[in-house]
């Protein structure tokens, strides 16, 4: 597979900037149809950008009645759970063109689980996030809950109620995905960069993940460069895992875009809240370009370093080096930043991401750089297929990213912004040390500097 080497500055400040890892064509098939009316009483088709404004609209008119909502891909409809059998409320539902969904369980109450969950059970290894499609908070345990931690779990999911709340394990265990990338470096660790932004005082920067802002002050282009970029603000643990980078040179042009890989380029248009059933796309500087589905909001994951709430959950794998990558959809809509997970790109896993909306609003940055971009850029208009810069159209149905799997190198080889293969197993070995204390790999996903 060939690479076209992007130089240094350009590796820096393009979203995402990381090594080509994908398949030649980078997107997904368009398979959203657009939105149609076909009459108050029949159910409406949506691209998947399009319902997260309907479900929160219907979330205000509906109040207690309203019980979650998710958007049933296959269908191309927008289904909001209600609680009661209110003839106005599911009426109001069928007129705003989505198809209403009788469940057991409130909002109400799937919160006051969650308090006891966060009360009675935060051990780390677990997780947990309320799922839409089965009216339930799924509760995910890692390899490390067992015993007596596990008894705790267990008899707590149990406490809840039938039909609540279920518990199930995960092979791997839940850690940062910090290291073995090659987009931004900084205190032994590396990231990948998500989103740029414009900051609240007009000067550009860019989101990655809060893990890998406490871990150092200042990013790089380079391992061992010079830094080109300081740590404005950064969230972790706790109320998300996000953080504000401002670049040192107050000139830099930082394109809205997704470097995707192979010199190509996903134009980036708006940020966009997580809908359960979302398929989405993640770039990371490890694996590359990735796809799945959103399956849970609101999560909590418990991980070493403690407690972080408010996350995106999915069925996107990741590994070491991702953190901070962007999760996006086909259509250029920014929907996350890679926090962390546990399983890989092997066997699969779960992966949680900081919602961009959430990130943009706390640290008072807009998304893009008022229309700055690089030139000479090959970008991907949102929706087409991805074409080949050498002249070569790409069949997104041939070898482009199989949509069930994951885009692959067939060689397997990372690509490091010098366009040197990189072993995604070097210098790896899971997130930054938050002390930032020389030290060695524990192996528990926390890598220490060198």
């Amino acid at each position: 597979m060939s690479h076209k080497r992007i130089p240094k500055r350009k590796a820096a400040i393009a979203a995402g900037s990381v090594a080509a890892l994908g398949a030649a064509a980078l997107l997904l098939p368009n398979a959203n149809a657009s939105q149609t009316d076909s009459g108050d009483a029949t159910p409406r088709t949506f691209k998947s950008a399009d319902v997260s404004d309907l479900a929160s609209q219907l979330a205000s008119q509906l109040g207690d009645a309203f019980a979650g909502s998710y958007y049933n891909a296959d269908k191309q409809q927008l289904v909001v759970n209600v609680v009661g059998n209110d003839s106005k409320v599911i009426n109001q539902i069928r007129k705003a063109g989505a198809v209403p969904n009788q469940v057991q369980n409130s909002t109400s109450t799937l919160q006051a689980a969650a308090k006891t969950l966060k009360t009675d059970a935060t051990i780390p290894g677990t997780a947990w996030a309320v799922d839409p499609k089965t009216n339930e908070i799924r509760v995910t345990a890692d390899s490390t809950v067992k015993g007596t931690k596990w008894d705790t779990l267990t008899s707590t999911v149990k406490s809840l109620g039938s039909g609540v709340a279920t518990v199930k394990k995960s092979a791997g265990t839940f850690k940062t995905f910090v290291s073995g990338g090659d987009a931004i470096f900084g205190g032994g660790a590396r990231c990948s960069l998500g989103f740029n932004v414009t900051a609240g005082d007009g000067s550009p920067a860019f989101l990655t993940a809060g893990h890998c802002g406490v871990a150092a002050a200042a990013w790089s282009d380079s391992q061992d460069g010079q830094p080109i970029a300081t740590v404005d603000q950064a969230t972790f643990p706790g109320a998300g895992d996000f953080s504000l980078v401002k670049y040192d040179d107050p000139n830099t042009q930082a394109p809205s875009e997704v470097n995707v890989g192979n010199g190509q380029t996903v134009q980036i248009s708006q940020a966009a809240d997580a809908t359960v059933g979302q398929k989405v796309l993640r770039m990371g500087s490890t694996t590359g370009l990735n796809d799945g589905s959103v399956t849970g909001l609101d999560a909590t994951v418990n991980y070493p370093e403690g407690t972080v709430t408010g996350l995106i959950q999915t069925d996107v794998c990741a590994e070491p080096g991702d953190s901070g990558g962007s999760l996006f959809t086909q259509d250029g809509s920014a929907i996350g930043l890679t926090s962390g997970g546990s399983g890989d790109c092997t066997v699969g896993g779960e992966t949680f991401f900081q919602p961009v909306t959430t990130a943009l609003e706390a640290v008072g940055a807009t998304l893009g750089a008022g229309g700055a971009a690089g030139a000479g850029d090959e970008s991907v208009a949102p929706g087409d297929a991805a074409t080949d810069p050498a002249g070569g159209a790409t069949d997104p149905a041939g070898e482009a990213t199989d949509p069930a799997g994951a885009a692959t190198d067939p060689a397997g080889e990372a690509t490091d912004p010098a366009g040197e293969a990189t072993d995604p197993a070097d210098q790896s070995g899971g997130g930054a040390d938050q002390s930032g204390n020389d030290g060695a790999d524990d192996g528990s996903g926390l890598v220490s500097s060198n």
